[in-house]
């Protein structure tokens, strides 16, 4: 459907397109997609009577048993359009949820995707909901065989998602002390982000010779990954891959994650990959940033995002030549394919590059029976030379300034 602002501004195509690959990364047979202009809504029904009917008029000749509508329905329109149409009426927000629901694979996923689920479920009336542990994964919107459903309400619905926010803030502290873990080494941290289907998965395990789940469809990653990465001086990393972003990614669901999503708040670097060979790959961009200041990190974007333009692969020989020439003439930017490792050699020299741009290379002595100094030194820093004499260990490494500062307290 088309309105106004920037979630409407996007080609229509493109739109619609990206709504039915939503309905088809879950195994739905999409039968007729259609644009709607949506001139002034209807508060009973969103759409237009004439809209409704004559959309009624098809449906009666078909074999429909749900329809997604790629806007916010609230609760009262979802119920009116089920009772038009006779059939079952999600949104984009339970369609979402519902890839989610059967996508996560992690404990902590599960928590999270449910967390979201159950905060737009306490808005939608008195409806059902089912366990996560029914077999099928997903959360109960489009119906199934052998479903276990049951009635809730507020009260219920309440109590499970103060249990679940209980559990995520565990969560939340685990990872908090695993990465005060990770900064008593000194290996940076650099995060994936990205539309979904961007290519964050195969860049990953191109840049980290790994193999995690790589699939040409929407949300193929759920659970964040991690993994160290050696760059061309040396020097080690670790890499984080994380769920991708989508237009109007409904905010329950950028708060039921931010457990996973504080690894970009938390990174060093942060790698924006785009799908440079999608036409709508300019409003994806924004989308992205949108999150990112949804994340509250937006004034990141200009000083820490360096944006890799995937898929070269799949460019015409003169869109090649005309991304490849924008992208040189931006420091921000690097034309990649992670498919057949174009670009890749020059991105990691990047990141070496952007990694040490603020470090400082000091020659440093500390003697030998100070131990605690030399293995602090060893733990933040990058040690590029030692030399020991009999009293002394002297030192040639790579501090922040931060930490060179540090280094003069007595304390350390």
């Amino acid at each position: 459907m088309k309105g106004n602002g920037h979630e409407f501004l996007r080609h229509a195509e493109a739109r619609l397109e990206e709504a039915a690959n939503l309905a088809r990364a879950i195994g739905l047979d999409v039968v007729r997609a259609e644009p709607l202009t949506l001139t002034r809504p209807v508060p009973a029904t969103l759409l237009g009577k004439g809209t409704v009917e004559r959309l009624h008029e098809w449906m009666a000749d078909e074999v429909i048993g749900l329809v997604v509508i790629d806007h916010p329905l609230s609760p009262v329109q979802q119920r009116n359009l089920e009772r038009a149409w006779n059939c079952k009426v999600i949104d984009r927000t339970g369609l979402i949820l519902e890839i989610f629901g059967e996508r996560a694979r992690s404990r902590e996923g599960r928590l999270q995707v449910e967390l979201a689920h159950l905060s737009y479920q306490r808005s939608r009336l008195v409806r059902s909901w089912t366990h996560l542990e029914r077999q099928r994964g997903g959360f109960g919107f489009l119906g199934g065989p052998g479903e276990a459903q049951i009635e809730t309400d507020r009260r219920i619905l309440g109590e499970r998602i103060t249990r679940l926010k209980r559990e995520l803030g565990q969560v939340t502290r685990t990872r908090a002390l695993h990465r005060r873990a990770r900064k008593r080494v000194p290996y940076p941290v650099i995060a994936l982000v990205g539309y979904t289907n961007a290519g964050k998965s195969t860049l990953f395990n191109q840049l980290t010779g790994a193999h995690a789940f790589v699939e040409d469809m929407l949300f193929a990653t759920l659970d964040p990954l991690m993994r160290g990465v050696k760059l061309p001086s040396g020097r080690r990393v670790i890499l984080s891959d994380t769920v991708g972003f989508v237009s109007a990614l409904p905010m329950d669901l950028v708060a039921a994650f931010r457990a996973t999503l504080e690894e970009v708040r938390e990174a060093d670097l942060i790698l924006h990959v785009r799908d440079i060979s999608d036409p709508d790959n300019l409003a994806q961009r924004e989308d992205v940033h949108q999150v990112l200041r949804d994340l509250d990190i937006g004034e990141r974007i200009e000083s820490d995002v360096l944006e890799v333009l995937n898929k070269a692969d799949l460019l015409t020989p003169d869109q090649h030549q005309q991304i490849e020439n924008r992208a040189g003439r931006d420091p921000n930017q690097m034309l990649v394919s992670a498919v057949n490792g174009e670009g890749v050699p020059d991105l990691l020299a990047r990141l070496d590059e952007r990694l040490n741009a603020g470090l400082a290379v000091l020659e440093i002595s500390v003697p030998l029976a100070e131990g605690a100094r030399i293995a602090w030194l060893y733990r933040h820093g990058e040690v590029m030379g030692r030399k020991d004499d009999e009293a002394f260990a002297h030192f040639r490494v790579r501090l922040a300034p931060k930490d060179a500062a540090r280094f003069e307290d007595p304390g350390v």
